[in-house]
């Protein structure tokens, strides 16, 4: 049993909080404009111009055949050397960048909670679902936040975790920092003791592997 990634929704539809732990793919980052907040996760937003990889310099090499201060050829007839494909980088190509993400998870948990209450009545809630590689834990706010945890299949239902992040983490992190702001619709809530304070929690569970 183990636990893949938690995400935190507002009242308005937006993911304002991600973390993962035992994810086999990686999410990709999130495209520029594709409509992430800030301050959501530092692994899915997107890359800044200046945080961007640098191109390969004509003088960055030592085996460069020209020289750059005096201009004579050191060497010719050197074959380029093509590097390998990152199998990490490839893997994660394959992968919908986050917002995506985001907005396909958000999808089924208002299309499942909705056909919940057609057809049970107001009254009852929905709270989990199980595919045969996951199951989706869902636990939602009296103020709209919604709490989804992904764990595998095998996993007992996780409500009282999402619980227990929400009145523990939540609260003390985010709901009484004034310098969090919650229903900006342009930032998200994340701060490095909220982060520290979720992991700590999760790892401390006894279906964290």
């Amino acid at each position: 049993m183990t636990i893949y990634s938690l995400y935190i929704y507002d009242r308005h539809c937006a993911c304002v909080y991600y973390q993962d732990w035992h994810r086999t793919k990686q999410p990709k980052r999130a495209g520029e404009g594709g409509g992430i907040l800030n301050a959501v996760s530092q692994a899915v937003s997107p890359l800044a111009a200046d945080n961007a990889a640098p191109t390969s310099s004509a003088f960055s090499s030592p085996r460069n055949t020209l020289s750059s201060t005096s201009g004579l050829v050191v060497a010719v007839g050197e074959v380029p050397v093509t590097p390998l494909p990152n199998p990490a980088e490839h893997a994660r190509s394959n992968t919908l960048p986050f917002d995506e993400e985001a907005k396909l998870v958000y999808g089924v948990v208002l299309s499942l909670r909705n056909m919940v209450k057609k057809i049970s009545g107001r009254d009852e809630q929905f709270t989990s679902y199980r595919t045969s590689s996951y199951r989706l834990h869902l636990y939602e706010t009296v103020s709209g936040y919604k709490f989804v945890m992904l764990s595998d299949a095998a996993t007992d239902g996780l409500r009282f975790v999402l619980r227990q992040i929400y009145n523990g983490p939540f609260v003390e992190y985010v709901v009484r920092n004034p310098l969090v702001p919650m229903d900006s619709r342009s930032q998200g809530i994340d701060n490095d003791y909220f982060r520290a304070s979720i992991d700590r929690l999760v790892r401390g569970l006894s279906v964290f592997n």
